[in-house]
C-alpha cells in the first residue's frame, strides 16, 4: 500500500505526514502534543476517552481518528476544546480511589498527568460509587475494577496487536448519570461519564479468567494501576526503579526493552529486576519477554581451579556446541576459535537456518530476506505464512499475521499441518490450510500458481504449475423463473379465466469450473477455495510471505528455499524469514557451523564433556544475557546493543579468549570487528544508539546491509510426496512463552515440559506416555492445549539436557509410537 507523502498545518507548524494518517500520530511524528488516554498508535481508535479534541479546517474532530488531508490547518487548543477537556478529566477522577501514595502506576500515571496538566483542580460533578471487584485474570495478571477508568487501551491491544481478543468491555451496573447534567456539561464530556457508568472489563469467554497467552501488553498499556502483574503489586513504585535498556534474548524477534531494577529490600542491598516494561506504542512483548526476567545467574564469583580446567577443556576440544542464547560478540569468539583451534562449531537450532538462507541468497542473488515484519504490518493487506507455528513459534510474525487483519483490512492464508483454533479468528478473509506434514513444496507451488504473474514466469514452472488445472463439470443449482398458468376466478364476472405469470423455480445443470489439483492436493475442496480466494483478492495490493522454520530442516530444504526466491521475485512478495531461535540469524552470518558434532565436546549452555552454562549448572559460571553487553541481531535484520541490568562476579567467554592469547580487553571490543563481508558495521558498542524516534521509526544499532549475489539460474524441482508423513506424528514445538532453559528457570513461566495435545488427543491419551522416536524416547504429562486441533501431538525442545534434536532429527516431524504410562 502506497503512502503519498502531504504536508499539514499544526498550530501553525508546517509538518510533513501520509495522507490518509490520523491527525494524532501526525502530530506525535511531528513532536507537537495532544492529549489523548485510550488511543494506541499501532491500533484502532476506540473514541473512549475524547479528550484529543481538535479543529481541523474549523470543524472539530477527534484527532486519534480524523485523518489528514493535503493543506489541512489543525488547531489543537481553544477555550472550548479546553473546558471540554477539563470537564473529561473531572468525570474521570469522579470516584476514583484516593491511593495515588501505595498505587502501583504512581508517577507514571496517565490520569495525574492530565488532571495536572489540563489544571482540574477542582470537581464539578459527583455519583454514587458502584463496587467493583479485584480480581486475578490468570497466573500473571492482576485486575482491580476499581481504578479502571475503561479507556479500552487493554482491549484493543489484545484484540488489534496480540490477536487474542480476549477481554471486552461488560456491564458495570453503575448508576445512571442523572439528566440535569446533559444541559450543564460539555457534550463529550457526559457521553464519556455515561459509557464510564456502564462498563468495566471483563474476559470475553464469560468466565473471570482470561483465555489467552499472558503476553501482560494489556498491563504495559493500562494508563492508571488497573492492570498490573500480579508478581509486582504493592512491591516496588516507579520513581525507585532504574531503568535499563536491553534487547530480549528468548526468540529471534529481538525485542527492546527495560529491565527496571532496584535493592531487593531495605535489608537486602542485592539489585534485583522486579519488573520489564517496553516501549507499547512501538512494539509489542510477549509473555516470555515480559515475565521472563529472572534468569541471572546469581552468587557467582571466579573459581581459578574451574577455569584452568575450562582452558584445557578448550584446548583438547575437538566441538563447541553451543545454543543460540549467545551475543554476536560471543560468536564471533567461538568463530576465532574454530579459525585458531579447528574446532567444529555444532549448533542444531541454527545450522538448518544458516543452510535454507544460503540456499535462498544463492537462488535470489540476496544474502537476506527481502522484507522485515514492521513493513508487513505496516504496509502488507496480504500475508501468507508457509512452514510457521505462528502461535508458538514467534510472537513478532503472530503479530504481524494478525494485525494485517484488523489494520490493514487484509486477508491471510496459513499453510500448517498443526490445526490451530485461535488463527483463524484473526479476521473473517482467513484461510487456514491444514495440509499434511512434507507438503510444504505443494504449499509453496499454490502461492506461485496463486499470486505469480504468468507471462513473467519461467516457461517451466509456468507450465508446471497449468499441469494442476483441468477443467471439469460439476452441477450446480441455479434459479430461473418459469412461467405457469393459473385458473383464477375473475372478480367482476364470476368467471373462471386463465392467467399466465412466472414463479422462480430451482433448477440443476451442468457448468465447467477450473480445478486446481494443488488446492485439492493439500486437502481443500478446489471450488470452495476459488470461490474463498475470490473474495479475499479484492482490493488487495501489497503482498507479504511469511516463512518459518519447518522449512529449514524439511528433507527438501533446498528446494523450498529456491521456491521461496522465486515466490518473491515472481509474486510481489514482501518475505520475511522468522530465525528459529533466539540470535539465530546472527549466528548463521557470523559462524561457520557444522552438520555434526565429533570427539570431545566442550558445550555452552547445552549438552557436552565440559560445560559453560549461566544456567548455574555447568563446570564454569558463565553470565546469563541479562547480566552481558553486547548486541544481538534481530529477525528484522537489525544488530541492536542490549545492556547488563545485574552485576556478575565470575569469568566471560573473553576471559577464556584471553587465556587462549585470543582476547579483547572487553567483550564489547568485539563488537566493531564483526565481519562487514556479512552485512555488519565497523561500529563500537558505546557508539550504537537505542530506542525510537516519536515517529515509530527504530534506531537501535543499525539495519544489516544485504550482500549481492550471483543468482543461480538452476530450476527448482518439482514436488515430491517422499517427505510426506503418514500415521502418529510429533511436532518439535514449544509452548507460548517457553523459548529455552532461561525461561524455563524464570518464576513467572509456568508451561511445563509436556506433551502438548488438542483436548480430544488428550483426553484419548490419559494423563501420562511415552513417545518413542527411532533415536530414543521421552516420557512425559499429557497436557491439553484448547487452541490446538488435530491429531498431531507436540514435544517441547526448551530443556537442553533433553536432547530432544537429537530425537527428531533436522525434520521438526516426526513418526513416533505413543503408549500410556
Amino acid at each position: 500500500m502506497s503512502k503519498q507523502e502531504i504536508t499539514i498545518r499544526i498550530d501553525g507548524v508546517e509538518c510533513k505526514t501520509y495522507e490518509g494518517e490520523y491527525i494524532l500520530n501526525a502530530a506525535r511524528a511531528n513532536g507537537i502534543f495532544i492529549p489523548a488516554i485510550c488511543y494506541l498508535t499501532r491500533c484502532s481508535p476506540t473514541l473512549a476517552c475524547r479528550i484529543c479534541l481538535v479543529e481541523a479546517d474549523g470543524k472539530r474532530v477527534y484527532s486519534c481518528n480524523a485523518k489528514a488531508k493535503e493543506g489541512m490547518e489543525v488547531v489543537t487548543t481553544t477555550e472550548e476544546i479546553l473546558e471540554e477537556r477539563r470537564a473529561i478529566m473531572e468525570v474521570y477522577d469522579v470516584n476514583h480511589p484516593l491511593q495515588c501514595g501505595v498505587c502501583d502506576q504512581h508517577g507514571e500515571c496517565e490520569l495525574q498527568n492530565y488532571t495536572l496538566e489540563l489544571a482540574v483542580d477542582s470537581q464539578h460533578y459527583a455519583i454514587p460509587d458502584t463496587k467493583r471487584e479485584v480480581k486475578n485474570w490468570s497466573t500473571v495478571l492482576h485486575y482491580d475494577a476499581g481504578l479502571c477508568i475503561v479507556c479500552e487501551r487493554c482491549v484493543t491491544v489484545c484484540k488489534d496487536m496480540i490477536g487474542d481478543a480476549a477481554i471486552k468491555t461488560g456491564p458495570r451496573g453503575g448508576d445512571k448519570v442523572a439528566k440535569e447534567y446533559k444541559e450543564t456539561m460539555p457534550k463529550d464530556a457526559y457521553a464519556m461519564w455515561n459509557k464510564l457508568q456502564k462498563s468495566i472489563i471483563v474476559p470475553s469467554n464469560g468466565t473471570d479468567y482470561t483465555n489467552c497467552s499472558d503476553c501482560g501488553e494489556c498491563t504495559a498499556v493500562c494508563p492508571v494501576g488497573a492492570l498490573t502483574e500480579r508478581d509486582f503489586v504493592y512491591k516496588a513504585n516507579p520513581w525507585d526503579m532504574t531503568e535499563i535498556p536491553a534487547t530480549c534474548a528468548h526468540c529471534s524477534s529481538g525485542c527492546h526493552l527495560y529491565y527496571e531494577t532496584r535493592h531487593e529490600s531495605i535489608d537486602n542491598p542485592e539489585v534485583k529486576i522486579f519488573r520489564v516494561k517496553n516501549e507499547w506504542n512501538f512494539q509489542s512483548l510477549c509473555g516470555a519477554g515480559r515475565f521472563g526476567y529472572d534468569y541471572e545467574n546469581r552468587n557467582v564469583e571466579k573459581d581459578e581451579k574451574a577455569f584452568v580446567a575450562a582452558v584445557d577443556a578448550l584446548k583438547k576440544a575437538e566441538t563447541i556446541r553451543f545454543s543460540s542464547m549467545v551475543s554476536n560478540e560471543e560468536a564471533l569468539m567461538l568463530q576465532a576459535l574454530k579459525e585458531r583451534l579447528g574446532v567444529r562449531l555444532f549448533n542444531p537450532e541454527v545450522r538448518p537456518f544458516q543452510r535454507f538462507l544460503e540456499a535462498y541468497a544463492k537462488a535470489s542473488g540476496q544474502s537476506l530476506y527481502g522484507a522485515d515484519y514492521k513493513e508487513i504490518m505496516e504496509e502488507a493487506d496480504f500475508v501468507v505464512s508457509v512452514g510457521a507455528h505462528l502461535r508458538n513459534d514467534n510472537p513478532n510474525a503472530r503479530y504481524a499475521f494478525n494485525n494485517v487483519q484488523k489494520m490493514n483490512k487484509g486477508a491471510g492464508i496459513y499453510f500448517h499441518p498443526v490445526g490451530d483454533t485461535l488463527v483463524p479468528t484473526f479476521g473473517k478473509s482467513v484461510e487456514c490450510v491444514t495440509h499434511k506434514p512434507g507438503q510444504e513444496e505443494h504449499a509453496l507451488y499454490l502461492v506461485l500458481d496463486l499470486f505469480a504473474d504468468r507471462e513473467k514466469l519461467p516457461d517451466y514452472l509456468r507450465d508446471y504449475l497449468d499441469g494442476f488445472h483441468e477443467t471439469r463439470k460439476r452441477t450446480v443449482q441455479e434459479k430461473v423463473m418459469k412461467e405457469v398458468v393459473e385458473t383464477v376466478i375473475d372478480e367482476e364476472t364470476g368467471e373462471e379465466k386463465e392467467v399466465r405469470k412466472k414463479v422462480p423455480e430451482t433448477v440443476e445443470k451442468e457448468v465447467e469450473y477450473d480445478h486446481n489439483l494443488l488446492a485439492e492436493k493439500l486437502g481443500l475442496d478446489p471450488v470452495a477455495f476459488a470461490e474463498s480466494f475470490e473474495k479475499m483478492m479484492k482490493k488487495k495490493e501489497s503482498f507479504a510471505l511469511i516463512v518459518g522454520e519447518d522449512l529449514y530442516g524439511h528433507p527438501r530444504w533446498e528446494n523450498l528455499a529456491k521456491l521461496v526466491a522465486l515466490a518473491e521475485k515472481h509474486c510481489g512478495m514482501k518475505t520475511a524469514m522468522i530465525p528459529p531461535k533466539s540470535n539465530a540469524l546472527g549466528v548463521a552470518l557470523i559462524c561457520d557451523l557444522d552438520d555434526e558434532a565429533e570427539g570431545y565436546t566442550v558445550g555452552y549452555n547445552q549438552p557436552g564433556d565440559f560445560r559453560l552454562s549461566a544456567l548455574g549448572d555447568g563446570d564454569l559460571d558463565m553470565p546469563a544475557m541479562n547480566q552481558q553487553e553486547g548486541t544481538m541481531t534481530t529477525m528484522n535484520k537489525r544488530v541492536v546493543p542490549t545492556n547488563a541490568a545485574l552485576e556478575y562476579g565470575g569469568y566471560e567467554l573473553n576471559d577464556l579468549m584471553n587465556a587462549l592469547g585470543l582476547g579483547r580487553r572487553l567483550t564489547v571490543d568485539w563488537t566493531a570487528e564483526l565481519p562487514v563481508e556479512k552485512g555488519f558495521q565497523a561500529v563500537a558498542f558505546d557508539d550504537l544508539e537505542d530506542g525510537f524516534l516519536n515517529d515509530g521509526i527504530e534506531v537501535r544499532g543499525y539495519a544489516l546491509t544485504p550482500q549481492k549475489r550471483r543468482a543461480s539460474t538452476a530450476k527448482a524441482k518439482e514436488a515430491s510426496d517422499e517427505a510426506v508423513l503418514e500415521g502418529t506424528i510429533a511436532y518439535r514445538s514449544n509452548p507460548q512463552r517457553q523459548f529455552n532453559d532461561f525461561t524455563d528457570k524464570a518464576h513467572q513461566i509456568f508451561e511445563a515440559f509436556a506433551l502438548y495435545t488438542s483436548p480430544e488427543k488428550a483426553e484419548e491419551l490419559g494423563e501420562r506416555v511415552v513417545v518413542e522416536f527411532g533415536a530414543g524416547s521421552l516420557e512425559l504429562e499429557v497436557v491439553s492445549d484448547e487452541r490446538m486441533s488435530g491429531e498431531i501431538v507436540a514435544v517441547p525442545d526448551f530443556k537442553a539436557e533433553k536432547d530432544v534434536y537429537a530425537l527428531f532429527g533436522e525434520n521438526r516431524f516426526a513418526n513416533v509410537t505413543i503408549k500410556k504410562v
